[in-house]
């Protein structure tokens, strides 16, 4: 990368530390109880909206996992979700009734909040239905893992989006609140993505997947992106630029190894496709907060009408991490 673009992108990431920074004001505190972290917990973060029915096995899945602090923004929810979270003794939350779009899907609300209580913190930021999976996740805590990329000097991981669905029409089985999402939404494409790298911010560019071949059989490339980086060792100089897809500064984007080996991945088992999809996506449709002109949740719309099932012949059904490992999906590196 040349001088100038380099000093170019160390602009950027001022001026998004300086949009956060007035972004802050259009966050209420509903209930804050930052002073229970200390200086070795894990933070998760997440902005959320109307998700009431997710939240018991989300919290308790991460609470598993070892995150010991929940900081939350509640995009205005009506379902009861604020007064959930406000509830529950190890998260603090937020309220706004600001613009989604506006706060750049929430990426402004986040990088405050992880600039005032994520530095020097391993942060996870993850939606309710995102449900992180790394090497020996069965036998090892999440500490395990911060602790070895701690040991190595490596300062982020990324995590592929898999979208999960089941098998048969998406309204078949019903959702109970506290289930864990997955024994519904149990199969995956195991191929058909596609990679390309961000010349400007030295990013993996993943697409496809059951989205790709259901929603977007024509347009493949406006697709959404599946590359993510949901773990990262906090600095309060970081900023995220476009959800979890990419950081700056540009080196935590290096999560891949460009000389031909494999640096240590993980996936986010990603649970969106329940029988709340349909109802969700007509509200999101509906407030066209999403990014491109609610593209995404246009092609869904379309797609609905037509009650699609998204399992098809060549679908694989999750077993665990190293079923993933095996079909390229994630990897071990040299941690062992």
């Amino acid at each position: 990368m040349g001088v100038w673009q380099s000093y170019r992108l160390r602009l950027q990431r001022k001026r998004w530390l300086i949009r956060a920074f007035r972004k802050r004001r259009e966050l209420t505190s509903i209930a804050d109880r930052t002073d229970q972290i200390k200086p070795d917990d894990i933070l998760l973060f997440s902005t959320l909206r109307n998700e009431k029915i997710r939240l018991p096995y989300f919290l308790d899945h991460y609470r598993r996992m070892g995150v010991t602090h929940f900081i939350i923004v509640d995009n205005d929810s009506s379902d009861g979700s604020l007064d959930y979270l406000a509830n529950q003794k190890d998260v603090s939350v937020w309220h706004t009734t600001a613009s989604y779009k506006r706060s750049r899907f929430g990426v402004d609300w986040l990088n405050w909040l992880q600039r005032k209580y994520g530095h020097g913190h391993w942060c996870l930021v993850v939606d309710p239905d995102e449900f992180l999976i790394y090497p020996f996740c069965d036998t090892r805590p999440l500490r395990a893992l911060t602790d070895w990329l701690d040991a190595s000097s490596i300062k982020s991981f990324s995590a592929m989006l898999l979208d999960m669905y089941p098998k048969g029409r998406l309204d078949q089985q019903p959702y109970r609140e506290g289930q864990d999402p997955i024994e519904i939404a149990s199969w995956f494409d195991s191929g058909n993505y596609t990679i390309q790298k961000n010349k400007k911010f030295g990013n993996l560019w993943i697409q496809g997947g059951p989205r790709g071949r259901v929603f977007f059989p024509d347009t493949p490339e406006k697709a959404p992106a599946l590359n993510k980086i949901p773990l990262v060792k906090w600095h309060r100089k970081y900023a995220y630029v476009s959800s979890t897809h990419m950081l700056l500064p540009r080196g935590l984007n290096q999560v891949y190894d460009e000389w031909g080996g494999e640096k240590a991945s993980g996936i986010l088992l990603h649970a969106k496709f329940l029988d709340t999809f349909t109802a969700k996506a007509a509200e999101e449709l509906e407030r066209g907060q999403h990014y491109a002109a609610s593209v995404e949740y246009k092609a869904y719309a379309d797609s609905l009408r037509d009650d699609p099932e998204l399992w098809c012949k060549w679908s694989e059904k999750y077993i665990n991490w190293r079923q993933l490992e095996i079909l390229g999906l994630m990897s071990k590196g040299n941690w062992a």
